[in-house]
């Protein structure tokens, strides 16, 4: 069974708790800058949403890349970047919709959420999340909570007429 990482925004405080632990798990260090998931902060609304890579079906970084650095990790479907084969070209940065795939400067390399693919524990973000507004779970069903808030919604309105 394959899971996914899914990001709940109502939940989000902003707390950065998933960028502080994604830098430790992939670094070693407490740096928000070094993370891959990042939290944007919409000021004007003060409203806090974490996005990272969402480890697409049809993934354009690993289609873009001239050198199969990204490739496929078989068990967990995460979409993983060889440092040892990535020339910093940043092809995958420009083909990826969703700008989820950044370049190392220090590195000349590019790096995405790989989901902690060699962490037993699972993903660092979702672990290290207070609220639960990251969560990892089974890629079939992504869409629970939404479908089960329409039908709340549907269940309401037909009682209230």
């Amino acid at each position: 069974m394959q899971k996914v990482l899914h990001l709940d925004a109502e939940k989000c405080t902003g707390c950065l708790q998933c960028e502080m632990a994604c830098s430790f798990e992939n670094y070693g260090t407490y740096s928000i800058a070094k993370s891959r998931i990042k939290v944007f902060d919409f000021h004007e609304t003060g409203k806090k949403v974490p996005y990272t890579c969402t480890q697409c079906d049809e993934a354009w970084c690993v289609h873009a890349c001239p050198v199969e650095a990204i490739t496929i990790d078989a068990a967990s479907g995460a979409k993983i970047v060889h440092e040892s084969t990535c020339v910093g070209c940043k092809v995958c940065t420009v083909a990826c919709p969703f700008g989820t795939i950044n370049y190392v400067q220090e590195t000349g390399k590019v790096q995405k959420c790989d989901l902690c693919f060699d962490n037993a524990d699972g993903p660092a973000c979702a672990n290290a999340c207070p609220t639960a507004a990251i969560t990892f779970i089974d890629a079939n069903w992504t869409g629970l909570d939404r479908m089960r808030a329409w039908a709340d919604k549907l269940v309401n309105q037909t009682s209230a007429a």
